[in-house]
């Protein structure tokens, strides 16, 4: 298969192309829909994303865990704009766990 005709989320990597499994997808809506569908910081309702606060790595398996693992809590709704900056000015912290 050449690569122009690979699906779209080939581009992606290996982490990206996790967020198109059906797992993270329905995860992604149960958290969308909690945040009532707007970001928390700014409440705009366009372009929003699924942060996660922090991200967790594990010893034994020896990779972090798939986004859809994460509890609820560590998840929050932000407009692309409010997400960017954050990434700009914060790092996620990595909890490392056996």
């Amino acid at each position: 298969m050449i690569n122009s005709e690979k699906p779209s989320f080939y581009s992606h990597g290996s982490y990206g192309a996790t967020l198109f499994d059906p797992r993270w997808r329905e995860k992604r809506q149960r958290i969308l829909q909690r945040d009532k569908n707007k970001c928390v910081i700014c409440n705009a309702i366009e372009n929003l994303h699924v942060h996660h606060r922090q991200y967790h790595f594990s010893k034994s398996l020896n990779r972090f865990k798939n986004p859809w693992e994460y509890s609820d809590s560590l998840l929050i709704t932000l407009c692309e704009s409010c997400h960017g900056r954050g990434h700009n000015k914060y790092t996620v912290p990595t909890k490392y766990i056996k």
